[in-house]
């Protein structure tokens, strides 16, 4: 059986883990972000077979998170914009990890802000006055890009009052 493409679906959930979900990448990114830019140092921190992150690297340079510059007589891998905008995703996969899956002598890296020295977390969503929201206090309406499908499953804000429960239906 053929394994279904995310990068195919309309759904841009579905498109970024067809980018993101892989289990090495945020793994690769984790190290970009701390300023790891050369292939033996990736290889060297992530322990990962050197074909495994040829093809990792060139997956995310192919979706435009890292970009390969000449640097010296080699190569290096730089975050571009795309890839600094994910450092959002991995401080909530970072403090999600730490809070879960941590022993009991805790997580084993901190980061901190280098101005500040304070931790740095990842923000939790609010609403426009200030006031947390989670996922219970939101609901689904279709976008600019909706299709049939998805106009039918999530309705449009006159047909579906608020607190109207919404049934879960395969995704397109």
């Amino acid at each position: 059986m053929r394994p279904t493409d995310f990068g195919a679906m309309r759904c841009p959930v579905a498109r970024a883990m067809a980018v993101l979900g892989e289990r090495w990448t945020m793994l690769i990114l984790r190290e970009a972000f701390t300023g790891t830019t050369r292939f033996d140092a990736f290889a060297a921190n992530l322990g990962i077979a050197p074909n495994i992150l040829s093809t990792r690297l060139g997956h995310l340079t192919g979706h435009g998170l890292l970009e390969r510059v000449p640097e010296g007589g080699r190569h290096a891998y730089r975050l571009t914009d795309r890839g600094r905008d994910a450092f959002t995703l991995y401080l909530a996969i970072r403090d999600w990890g730490a809070r879960h899956f941590s022993g009991p002598e805790g997580p084993p890296t901190l980061m901190v802000d280098i101005v500040t020295g304070e931790p740095v977390r990842a923000p939790t969503p609010r609403r426009a006055d200030g006031t947390p929201i989670g996922p219970d206090d939101v609901r689904i309406l279709p976008g600019p890009g909706a299709n049939n499908a998805t106009r039918r499953r999530f309705g449009t804000p006159t047909e579906r009052p608020f607190g109207t429960p919404i049934e879960t239906t395969p995704h397109e």
